[in-house]
């Protein structure tokens, strides 16, 4: 017996669906549907995101101020994403508002970053000078590294009168943990980065090379009171090196100066005479960057 309660069963069109979900049937009068405003538009990715940022930063660089509807424009974006892309960029000082009239310019974030490349610039063009004085009094390979991230870059190189090859180190990337120089910067970073470095597998190049933390913990911190780094054989078999710290106006360390040679020439005892003519080379060019030791 059919219940009396229940409901008739929906009418459906032609398609077998029901009557309430199909599209309006147009009469041909009146005028057709009006659709929907767009909505504000979203960058489609954090990669598009950036470049929008980017773009603002070249545009307030190049005009010297502008309010969100010019950056909207200039975009070809919504004003609320100029909005949002200009407060980012706001919360890392890297724009600022001017005064109360709701218009933007380049802040002081961008002064800091444009220091920092601009103070390695200095360093790579003062350091070859340095470099190449140092090369020729010693007759090694004389090189210059600053840290990126968890690796040492070669930036500046002069060749000795006494090297056998003349093999290019500049640009190269190489360990932190396997190499004078790399020693150098580590033993005098902030130990909270230092050991963020020294977290991973480090990697044996050579059967000399110090891969057990702890160990190379305590050889980081004699560095340090030495005031420099050698290594014996643990980037390349038959390579010796030792470098010394590099200072810059603050007072840190921002590179360092390394020596290298073949091991039958560059000895322990060549390593020792040659540390103090470095440290005088290392301070010479520490002072042309600003530091002056108190």
């Amino acid at each position: 017996m059919r219940n009396s309660d229940a409901a008739p069963p929906a009418a459906r069109n032609s398609d077998d669906s029901p009557l309430g979900a199909a599209e309006p049937v147009r009469t041909g009068l009146g005028p057709e549907p009006v659709a929907e405003p767009d909505q504000p538009e979203e960058p489609k990715s954090p990669v598009q995101s950036v470049d929008r940022a980017v773009s603002i930063l070249e545009h307030l660089a190049k005009d010297g101020e502008a309010g969100i509807t010019e950056i909207a424009d200039e975009l070809g974006v919504h004003k609320s994403t100029a909005s949002r892309l200009v407060s980012a960029l706001e919360m890392r000082n890297l724009v600022e508002q001017v005064s109360d009239r709701g218009k933007y310019q380049i802040g002081l974030g961008i002064v800091r970053l444009a220091g920092a490349a601009t103070s390695r610039m200095d360093l790579a063009k003062l350091g070859n000078q340095t470099c190449q004085g140092l090369a020729d009094s010693l007759g090694e390979t004389v090189n210059i590294a600053v840290a990126d991230g968890g690796i040492a870059i070669n930036i500046s190189q002069a060749v000795g009168s006494a090297s056998i090859t003349a093999q290019n180190w500049t640009g190269r990337r190489t360990p932190l943990h396997a190499t004078s120089s790399g020693k150098v910067l580590l033993a005098y970073m902030p130990p909270a980065q230092r050991r963020d470095m020294l977290r991973g597998r480090l990697e044996e190049y050579t059967p000399r090379t110090t891969t057990a933390p702890d160990e190379l913990t305590a050889e980081l911190s004699r560095i340090a009171d030495d005031g420099y780094a050698a290594c014996f054989e643990e980037f390349e078999l038959g390579l010796h090196a030792v470098a010394v710290p590099i200072y810059g106006d603050g007072g840190s360390v921002i590179a360092a100066m390394s020596a290298s040679g073949p091991s039958y020439r560059l000895s322990r005892q060549r390593i020792r005479q040659i540390i103090g003519p470095m440290r005088e080379a290392a301070m010479e060019l520490s002072a042309q960057l600003g530091h002056f030791p108190t």
